[in-house]
């Protein structure tokens, strides 16, 4: 039986990185009848085992824990280095100084190690496809893979590789875009669509979905769930410090950016992003260990104007709510709009 059919509820809680996916909020989703997300990029595998521990203390229920996959290189250095000149000096009128521009694989092979030794629900996995040899080792212990690609041939290519469901998300997503390349800009009901038709695996649908209409959407396109991040930002289980949290309850817009991390991602539109996009380089994780002191020091400093707010396009929708009644309220929301579709279509012939 799959993760996804033992569901009382059709809602996944999208693994939001940098600390708004706390153990909390993951078992709140999962005891919900949800399926709750940990978000293991950007922590060491120490952390990302404890925050299991966690998960388990709070829920007997399922969950999963999503994984970066190594950037696979070819990274312009003199790209880098220029945009950390331009940097350098917001940076001292903070008194930090930039951090150092290296690479590396987010800890891939340790925390897939970890994996295996103690295995969770489902793994996801997203910035690429992960090898087949690992598919097939996770699945042998008895966790669900899930891929997430933002292009329909990823799509194709992902249900090849033996995955058991595949998370399609839209351009409307906040956060990174979760495919490579990640220059893609499908919108999520076309991609959806086009997954649908070349693809034989349950699909998740990601971006832009907030409320019930938005689930119900998904689902009359085909999706089997969808995944949720920006709806729980303002959820008290969640991470997400006050000024994001700020951010997500009003009515600014988002933009697609390199800026921060030299990999795409959508956040709410702020100075630093209006100064930095145009000149920012593709070069994940360099980018992201040049700006993290700057940015550290801006969430230090509750600057909104310079920390990155990540956010999908629907953010407006977000309610302060806790989790357990957000994943209850859109899934009844869901079911009241598709009653009223059916109401209406009865009306068509």
């Amino acid at each position: 039986m799959s993760v996804l059919s033992t569901l009382r509820h059709p809602i996944v809680a999208a693994p939001m990185a940098g600390g708004p996916s706390t153990p909390a909020l993951v078992a709140a989703v999962s005891a919900a009848g949800g399926l709750g997300f940990l978000a293991a990029g950007m922590i060491d595998v120490e952390r990302m085992t404890a925050d299991v521990a966690q998960v388990r203390a709070r829920t007997d229920r399922p969950f999963g824990v999503n994984v970066f996959l190594p950037d696979p290189g070819g990274v312009d250095e003199a790209a880098v280095r220029a945009y950390a000149e331009r940097l350098a000096p917001q940076a001292a009128a903070r008194g930090v100084r930039l951090g150092e521009p290296v690479g590396g694989d987010d800890a891939y092979p340790e925390k897939v190690a970890a994996l295996l030794a103690d295995p969770v629900g489902v793994v996801s996995f997203v910035f690429g496809l992960p090898e087949r040899a690992v598919v097939l080792a996770l699945r042998e212990r008895g966790t669900e893979v899930w891929a997430t690609v933002t292009r329909p041939d990823a799509a194709t290519a992902a249900a090849d590789l033996g995955v058991d469901a595949v998370v399609v998300q839209g351009t409307e997503a906040g956060g990174h875009r979760g495919g490579l390349p990640d220059d893609d800009d499908y919108a999520l009901l076309p991609l959806l669509r086009l997954a649908a038709a070349r693809c034989d695996r349950p699909l998740v649908a990601a971006g832009g979905i907030v409320d019930g209409p938005g689930l119900a959407a998904v689902l009359a396109a085909g999706a089997a769930a969808a995944q949720l991040g920006t709806a729980f930002l303002r959820c008290p289980e969640a991470g997400s410090s006050p000024m994001h949290r700020a951010a997500v309850a009003g009515a600014a817009p988002t933009a697609l950016t390199r800026s921060y991390t030299g990999k795409r991602a959508r956040g709410v539109a702020n100075d630093f992003l209006r100064q930095h996009d145009a000149s920012a380089p593709t070069g994940y994780p360099q980018v992201l260990h040049l700006t993290r002191p700057l940015l550290a020091a801006a969430r230090s400093d509750e600057d909104a104007s310079v920390a990155n707010l990540w956010a999908g396009q629907a953010h407006p929708l977000a309610r302060d709510l806790p989790a357990a009644e957000v994943v209850t309220e859109v899934s009844a929301g869901a079911r009241t709009a598709l009653a009223v579709v059916v109401e209406r279509s009865a009306r068509w012939g």
